[in-house]
């Protein structure tokens, strides 16, 4: 039995959620399916920050000159698992293309864009949703070891300081532990961003949205969609348990997204950064604001009272079990790094970034079917620009003229 919905937007993750929400806020009959339910990815166990600032891609100019070093170390803060390697080859290239100057500062430029059309969509939908409770505005401690590392870091917060984003440079750890005692005083240099926020908790906020979703009629389904198919001016989705038919459909499923688009005809390079993190218990340790610990690859934030340690760069693909030794690597860096840090009664987890090769994910009308809209991509900012993303789709699916120009985040632009 075919059972026809007016719109069906594919994965309850965060993304997928803000973007029902606003489908539904603009007087569209929204369905939500997900092949796990609610925030059953990375959604639920990432760090739980809106970063704002980060701006820079992942391909800078010169990386793959130090790709090498960092590949060589299984538990570095970047890695592929040699099993992986051959797979992922494809990706890479396209990767070592978008650090090419042109093509990064391209980058950088839309990402800017994107940055501030999701920081005002973010508190609009906070107050649309009454979510204030749900946010931490405590801001965010970047921290270098020494000057070179500083020096370092200069040309990139000058970057920042170009498209607008507030930071203040501190220079001793002095000045650092006024902002956020504990920290080893190895770390003599830092930057401040003041207007950074979390959530207290990314599964929490991302089931208040859904609530909200479902409170104002809006439904959401545990199901697995296997394909697609344009079926005259329907979609047709095929599930374990029967055909789904939808007047539009938006693919928001994360690490998944691609396969989804291939059943279309549509070939996005969409790859899979293997996040690790451990979860500490209320009393770990009195964090007064997000930190940031960029060389090494991992942040600390605070999370439903407790600690939340994680971060780093696996690429890894869907299928590979997971190496809980990075976890534990990022736990003891911590340790160090904060001496009072008690790191006892973890939990560890393991989440699926969807990463593009140029750091920008995919909001897009499908070139393969004028009834689909992509809506994946975003790397380890799903939650940061997921209210933004949710109002580009709705122009995009309403017809009207999107906030910002679209060209950088086509389906095609590989």
């Amino acid at each position: 039995m075919i059972i026809q919905q007016d719109i069906i937007v594919v994965g309850a993750g965060i993304v997928g959620l803000s973007i029902a929400l606003q489908l539904q806020k603009s007087g569209k009959s929204v369905t939500v399916v997900d092949r796990k339910g609610v925030a059953a990815e990375a959604s639920a166990g990432n760090a739980g920050a809106f970063a704002f600032s980060d701006i820079v891609p992942l391909a800078t100019p010169g990386v793959m000159s130090r790709a090498p070093k960092w590949l060589l170390d299984p538990l570095g803060p970047l890695s592929i698992p040699p099993s992986y390697a051959l797979k992922i080859a494809p990706w890479m290239w396209r990767f070592w293309r978008a650090s090419w100057r042109k093509h990064y500062e391209a980058s950088v430029v839309a990402q800017s864009e994107l940055m501030k059309v999701s920081q005002s969509a973010l508190e609009r939908q906070i107050k649309a949703v009454e979510g204030e409770k749900l946010m931490q505005r405590e801001g965010q401690l970047q921290l270098y070891e020494g000057l070179r590392e500083y020096n370092a870091s200069l040309s990139s917060w000058d970057l920042r300081k170009q498209f607008g984003v507030d930071f203040k440079l501190l220079q001793s750890p002095e000045a650092i532990a006024e902002l956020q005692p504990g920290i080893d005083p190895r770390f003599t240099h830092a930057s401040y961003t003041p207007n950074w926020l979390n959530t207290c908790d990314p599964l929490a906020w991302s089931q208040h949205i859904a609530q909200q979703f479902i409170a104002r009629g809006g439904s959401i389904n545990v199901t697995d969609v296997k394909s697609l198919l344009q079926v005259q001016d329907c979609v047709q989705l095929a599930t374990p348990n029967g055909e789904l038919q939808a007047k539009q459909v938006v693919v928001a499923a994360g690490a998944w997204s691609h396969h989804l688009a291939r059943t279309l005809g549509d070939k996005i390079p969409l790859e899979t950064e293997r996040g690790y993190n451990t979860t500490l218990p209320a009393g770990a340790f009195d964090l007064k604001t997000h930190l940031t610990f960029g060389a090494h690859g991992f942040v600390v934030s605070k999370i439903s009272g407790g600690v939340r340690v994680g971060g780093a760069v696996e690429l890894g693909g869907l299928s590979l079990p997971p190496n809980y030794k990075r976890s534990d690597i990022l736990l003891r860096k911590a340790a160090q790094f904060l001496p009072d840090l008690k790191t006892g009664g973890g939990q560890q987890w393991m989440g699926f970034r969807p990463s593009m090769p140029d750091s920008l994910p995919v909001i897009d009308q499908s070139p393969k079917s004028r009834n689909v809209v992509y809506a994946f991509g975003h790397g380890h900012l799903g939650l940061t620009q997921a209210a933004g993303t949710a109002e580009l789709v709705t122009s995009l699916v309403n017809g009207s003229t999107p906030a910002m120009p679209l060209d950088a985040f086509s389906a095609t632009r590989f």
